[in-house]
């Protein structure tokens, strides 16, 4: 019986998506529920199933192509016979024999670099391969960093930018008893193309998908809202103290680690109960306003940014707080994140303090109207009571939506946003 395998449900406003590689092949037996192929979307990777036992068909959208949901992308062969040898090596065997048989190789003739795998090793994809072999590239020098450590296009465009960092070991030149051309190394040192070899010195690379779509929506933000930011600075002595206080405490109890984005999640909160147009949105000419508080959290990744959502967050715990970010930031790093963390956000903070940014204007998360970005947090001298004395300090900048939101609502929301940081126990006491 044939099962047709399609493009799952990729979640809200998700339509489509990119087949980043097939990990079995025609002819492959699998089990159910076993990894047939990764799929990218624009906000996220997705993982398609064998939804039987069986053998894979007839592929019929290779990787790169485009798919949409519902597609079909391959045939199962539910309860079939597994091809007794991939169908790649089959097609490859038959050329073998219908060629004149060649004069063997000198026995110290090493392996090729060329060849896609050596026995044991997992399959390339076809743009890895390409590489590898356009590069004269040992594969087995490279540590993967996809999944179950298969070698991805970036770990050798990285490999190709630092070839020193991972030399050749002695096992890799075999011994010869002869001084023979057979017996050089199988891998020499690549260097990054130049005009001798290439013809020029620049490298075309297509935008992956994610990179597209973050492209398209802060486009659709400068294009269709009226961004304003306003700045602010906060003094972070209180809240560094508070830490200082429980943060052994707080990891041993609660097995995560007190950082500032819930201290910042909590305050952001409150000042959206006191000013709920940032947390609206605009819907053709209504404003929707959201009694519920779902907070965005940039986090940064390899192949871009992407803010995952904190649902209900007003009705979380610190640590409920701290430990979600946590989870977040490990998906995403695994390529793990769902549809569902993706979306329903109703307001996003953003940090740009992590990689040293002092001061910056966020653009707006489409179709929100609010974001706050946070920024390093420098020791400056400030005035206390008329007294000159050094503080933590950061600067806070909030840009909104000037079409529904006013400069009133926005100044007094960043205010709050200062108070509950230099007075943490506000946030506590709710008040």
């Amino acid at each position: 019986m044939t099962i047709n395998i399609e493009a799952p449900t990729m979640g809200e406003s998700i339509t489509e998506a990119t087949i980043a590689s097939w990990v079995k092949q025609e002819g492959d037996a699998v089990a159910e529920d076993e990894l047939i192929a990764e799929l990218e979307t624009d906000k996220i990777n997705l993982e398609v199933t064998a939804p039987k036992a069986g053998v894979l068909g007839k592929i019929l959208k290779g990787e790169g192509e485009t798919v949409t949901v519902g597609e079909v992308m391959a045939e199962l062969n539910e309860g079939g016979e597994a091809s007794s040898e991939p169908a790649e090596e089959k097609k490859a065997e038959e050329k073998k024999a219908e060629e004149p048989q060649a004069e063997p190789a000198p026995a110290a003739a090493p392996a090729s670099a060329t060849s896609s795998t050596s026995e044991g090793d997992m399959p390339l994809s076809p743009a890895v391969k390409k590489l590898v072999e356009e590069n004269n590239i040992d594969p087995s020098l490279i540590e993967g960093s996809g999944k179950d450590g298969r070698l991805t296009k970036g770990d050798v465009l990285a490999y190709l930018d630092n070839p020193t960092s991972v030399m050749p070991s002695a096992k890799s030149v075999p011994e010869t008893k002869e001084e023979a051309p057979a017996a050089k190394p199988a891998v020499s040192t690549p260097a990054p193309k130049t005009t001798a070899d290439k013809g020029d010195r620049e490298e075309r690379v297509k935008m992956s998908r994610l990179r597209q779509t973050i492209a398209g929506r802060l486009k659709t933000a400068q294009n269709n809202a009226a961004m304003l930011t306003t700045y602010n600075e906060v003094d972070l002595s209180a809240v560094m103290e508070l830490r200082k206080l429980y943060k052994d405490q707080f990891e041993k109890d609660h097995g995560v680690k007190l950082g500032f984005m819930s201290f910042f999640t909590k305050a952001v909160i409150e000042g959206l109960k006191d000013w709920p147009a940032l947390n609206a949105e605009i819907d053709g000419d209504e404003i929707v306003y959201k009694n519920y508080f779902n907070i965005g959290v940039a986090v940064s990744t390899d192949k871009g940014l992407v803010v995952p959502v904190l649902k209900e967050a007003d009705k979380m715990s610190f640590a409920d707080i701290e430990s979600g970010i946590k989870n977040f930031a490990l998906k995403a790093r695994d390529g793990k994140l769902t549809p569902d963390d993706m979306t329903g956000g109703t307001y996003t903070i953003t940090n740009g303090g992590t990689f040293g940014s002092m001061m910056s204007m966020p653009i707006l998360n489409y179709p929100q109207v609010g974001i706050l970005g946070m920024h390093n947090i420098q020791q400056r001298p400030v005035v206390v009571d008329g007294q000159i004395v050094i503080r933590p300090m950061m600067y806070l900048a909030m840009t909104y939506d000037h079409r529904i939101v006013d400069g009133r609502e926005a100044v007094s929301f960043l205010v709050k946003v200062k108070q509950c940081l230099e007075n943490p126990s506000r946030m506590l006491l709710g008040v």
